[in-house]
């Protein structure tokens, strides 16, 4: 009976988390290309570095210590996790036993990272409860994100604590038993005197509390900031490899350039039955499949936004929330995509409607925040986009912008003076 409940349970959840993963993919559909992914051993070497390793993360080295441990803790116990699958589908005891002293090492280590994970948690929730860290916070983190990191933080807390409890009325249990684990064999003593059937009933209620939460945990991720423990590998490995700064270089534009130079070689590369695309950003449709797996595998962890120059010295632009634009924009506009299709409007957009003017022209382009981000998130580029819109679009640009613009038209140079006076710039 306890594994038809558990191959029933386990159906749900994976049918819930495949809907789920589907209606993201659909949204993934609506985007535009980015670049062609290339250099696989490159990426792979920079996922290890930055996703496994965990190299950015270290540049705050209290909280990127803590945080590691818990990524690495998580890693450890997934594997403990995928056993209990197997035992909760076959009705084995310990599926993973015949591992034989690589099972000791992994039951080990998942036992030491229960407890230090759950301390670290704690900690997590102290310093976003009590200690006022500024970039903790911000105008684009509402009461609902807030919300939404307390939640998950304390599911991750009674995993923890719930597989602590699973290991220490294991060993209760079993005068013999298989595995290793040196924390809570410490605590397992405690209970030796109590009745056998109550350390069976505490240690089955841990088990299945333990699981089902797991499975509770994976259904919320995807709606939940916390969804970057799927994505952010993935996302490191699809990182922009070219120079942080260099400017991609727009098809459209370069055929136009092409076919006024040479328009019998343009004219026979170009093709004649689509219509010109969008020139930059304007809604959640313009973006490409890069942007929107950055939103997803976006922290909040305000590290970019707590580097930006602009944001420091007061003005509207805070990276992450841009970030965050994106996502919250496609969940928005993304399902009626979906219904109606492309020709769907909602009066709104990514522009004015989530992010102003003031803010995409207040970046500086340094780079600071790419640099920064713990998951190589491409801020730079993406705003880059949204002014390509405004300039190329809506001829919308600040009025010095306007002037260069004029004076290269007229000039052949960002200056004010003709071009037979060129050299008067030198004096």
């Amino acid at each position: 009976m306890s594994q038809i409940i558990f191959i029933t349970l386990l159906i749900i959840t994976l049918s819930v988390f495949s809907w789920s993963a589907w209606r993201i993919y659909r949204f993934f559909r609506l985007t535009r290309p980015a670049y062609p992914v290339r250099d696989i051993g490159k990426r792979i070497r920079l996922t290890i570095v930055n996703a496994i390793f965990q190299e950015r993360i270290f540049r705050n080295r209290i909280a990127g210590f803590m945080h590691a441990m818990v990524f690495w803790g998580f890693c450890i116990i997934l594997l403990g996790s995928i056993e209990m699958v197997i035992d909760g589908v076959a009705g084995t005891d310990r599926a993973l036993s015949f591992l034989g002293p690589v099972y000791d090492v992994i039951m080990a280590l998942g036992d030491i990272f229960a407890y230090v994970i759950a301390l670290f948690i704690v900690i997590f929730i102290v310093r976003r409860s009590i200690l006022n860290i500024p970039r903790l916070h911000g105008r684009e983190l509402t009461h609902t994100n807030h919300t939404d990191a307390f939640l998950a933080l304390s599911l991750i807390l009674v995993l923890m604590l719930t597989l602590a409890g699973l290991n220490i009325f294991y060993i209760a249990g079993h005068e013999e038993y298989t595995g290793s684990f040196p924390v809570s064999a410490l605590f397992a003593p405690l209970y030796t005197n109590t009745n056998p059937v109550i350390v069976k009933w505490l240690h089955d209620a841990f088990w299945w509390s333990h699981i089902l939460l797991i499975f509770l945990f994976a259904n919320i991720l995807p709606y939940s900031k916390h969804f970057h423990i799927f994505m952010s590998v993935p996302n490191v490995f699809f990182s922009r490899l070219s120079p942080l700064g260099k400017m991609y270089t727009m098809e459209d534009i370069t055929r136009e350039v092409k076919l006024m130079m040479d328009p019998a070689t343009a004219f026979a590369a170009a093709p004649s039955d689509q219509p010109p695309a969008r020139f930059g950003i304007l809604d959640i449709e313009d973006v490409t499949w890069k942007n929107y797996i950055d939103s997803l595998a976006c922290t909040q962890c305000g590290r970019c936004t707590s580097v930006c120059p602009a944001a420091i010295t007061g003005k509207m632009l805070s990276p992450r929330k841009m970030i965050m634009d994106i996502r919250r924009r496609m969940k928005e506009k993304g399902p009626h995509l979906v219904k109606e299709g492309k020709d769907f409007s909602d009066q709104k957009a990514l522009i004015r409607s989530y992010i102003s003017e003031e803010e995409i022209w207040a970046c500086t382009t340094c780079n600071a925040c790419a640099r920064e981000c713990p998951l190589n998130i491409d801020h730079p580029t993406f705003i880059l986009d949204l002014r390509r819109y405004l300039v190329m679009e809506e001829s919308k640009a600040p009025a010095p912008l306007n002037a260069m613009f004029s004076y290269i038209e007229n000039n052949g140079a960002p200056w004010q003076v003709s071009q037979q006076d060129r050299m008067k710039w030198v004096e």
